[in-house]
């Protein structure tokens, strides 16, 4: 799928934002307007990079803004940058979502027994390249960790991206384990521990941190997109949830190319950035 990005506002700065384009030009959510599947009969998926390997801001889809541009989140006034827990530095994986997903919080999961987190699902993409901010790339879903964060299910879904040159060799978790070495202990220390740092306790799992298979992991992102399809035809209450799309032609909340323009043309000028903050290459230490 062709998408572009359009920058608004000043990076590394509370008003900067990232749109989304389609090939015709057009803005478009990647919440809502990005199709879940890139081949459904082979079960591969779109998936959103909000945070590029190795980086630190925590970019994410603004759920509640008009087009759901990216923005870097606000935690106590400030920008929200994830720590570096040694000996991980910042997302040791490309970071984002699925669109046309939605954990719905209204939804106790069966599973885990703690209701949805109100975002669309994460993604771990384990591919060598390291992503851009706002890429669109296809996925081969690989299995799941079901995180439990401050009392809500938040699945983080472990992919690959399909033109990764060793993707061929990865069609379950099992393939993760054998072929990636310490990737997926890796990936349970940092979710585990990332928000340390922020004087939260540890984050806690469901079925005691192991990773559940690739057939478990469509399922549960399949139910999502049904939780999405309820919340994008008003069949459920979107609360804060900006639903403003410009191609999912049954819903209510289905906008003109011109409406979406000017949503874009309201947001502040694409200027200078700042500098990040130094403290953001503090490194943290902690026993195991």
């Amino acid at each position: 799928m062709s998408v572009t990005t359009e920058e608004r506002g000043r990076p590394n700065t509370r008003d900067h934002r990232l749109y989304f384009k389609n090939s015709e030009g057009k803005y478009i959510s990647p919440f809502h307007d990005i199709p879940i599947y890139a081949n459904e009969a082979e079960n591969i998926f779109h998936a959103v990079v909000e945070v590029p390997r190795w980086t630190n801001a925590k970019m994410e889809i603004a759920t509640k803004d008009p087009l759901n541009p990216l923005k870097q989140d606000i935690k106590k006034g400030n920008l929200r940058y994830v720590a570096n827990v040694f000996p991980h530095k910042g997302y040791i994986w490309n970071y984002g979502a699925i669109p046309q997903t939605w954990e719905d919080p209204n939804h106790k999961d069966s599973d885990t027994g703690c209701c949805g987190d109100n975002d669309p699902i994460d993604i771990c993409d384990i591919g060598n390249k390291v992503c851009s901010r706002g890429e669109i790339i296809k996925v081969k879903v690989l299995g799941t960790l079901a995180l439990i964060d401050e009392g809500e299910t938040d699945w983080k879904v472990i992919v690959i991206n399909t033109e990764d040159p060793e993707a061929a060799g990865f069609n379950d978790i099992d393939d993760v384990r054998r072929l990636k070495p310490g990737y997926l202990e890796a990936t349970v220390d940092w979710f585990k521990r990332y928000k340390i740092p922020d004087g939260k306790p540890e984050n806690q799992f469901a079925f005691n941190g192991e990773f559940k298979d690739r057939d478990f992991a469509i399922k549960t992102i399949k139910s999502t997109n049904e939780f999405w399809k309820a919340l994008i035809s008003k069949r459920t209450d979107a609360g804060e949830l900006n639903c403003m799309n410009t191609s999912v032609s049954e819903s209510p909340f289905c906008c003109s190319a011109g409406d979406a323009q000017a949503v874009v043309e309201s947001a502040s000028a694409f200027g200078a950035e700042d500098p990040i903050p130094s403290s953001v290459d503090t490194w943290f230490y902690y026993e195991k």
